[in-house]
């Protein structure tokens, strides 16, 4: 989403991970998604593409807002989230663990404070879209698929606003094309 906002064209390449083509293994070894190749320059983190994109171009100042606030979200969102997000949606990994406990644990550090913070303002650091929003939005949208009747359910009415917002947007479409597998 940050590389379309930038208004940076690229050639997408669709991986089929169970297969990855020896050209990506060759750019990116760690063999993880995504992957930003241009003037030899390579890139395997989102975070790190969203900031080259931003970089290069950024029209509406999504990094205007890069506070400590900003990081704290991301952090969190990097890191404990993450883990309790793969522990959610693969209970099968994680059989030793109580799901109600995951869940709790989710919503307690990333759902209930994402509230809070839209009772004040329409997105997480004010009443302007920034790149916290489309850095943290992918992984609430998946923590939303892995039950959506149970996450229905759940109090949290902005929240899902501000997801509906996001999966309703322009931007988001714009980038959800299907692709065929690359292949090498």
């Amino acid at each position: 989403m940050a590389l379309k906002y930038a208004g940076i064209e690229l050639e997408h390449r669709e991986i089929e991970l169970r297969n990855k083509p020896q050209s990506m293994l060759l750019a990116s070894p760690k063999g993880t998604v995504p992957v930003l190749c241009v003037d030899g320059l390579v890139l395997d983190q989102s975070l790190d593409i969203m900031r080259w994109a931003l970089g290069k171009s950024d029209p509406q100042s999504w990094r205007a807002v890069d506070t400590v606030l900003s990081q704290a979200w991301i952090e969190k969102n990097d890191g404990p989230f993450k883990a309790l997000l793969d522990q959610y949606k693969y209970p099968n990994r994680y059989s030793e663990l109580n799901q109600e406990e995951i869940l709790g644990a989710a919503l307690d550090l990333m759902l209930k404070p994402m509230e809070l913070a839209l009772e004040s303002h329409q997105y997480l650091l004010g009443d302007k879209l920034t790149w916290v929003d489309i850095a943290i939005f992918p992984f609430i949208r998946q923590f939303s698929m892995v039950n959506p009747r149970e996450f229905n359910e759940l109090p949290f009415v902005l929240v899902k606003q501000w997801l509906k917002q996001h999966v309703e947007s322009e931007l988001f479409h714009s980038v959800m094309n299907k692709h065929p597998v690359w292949v090498d």
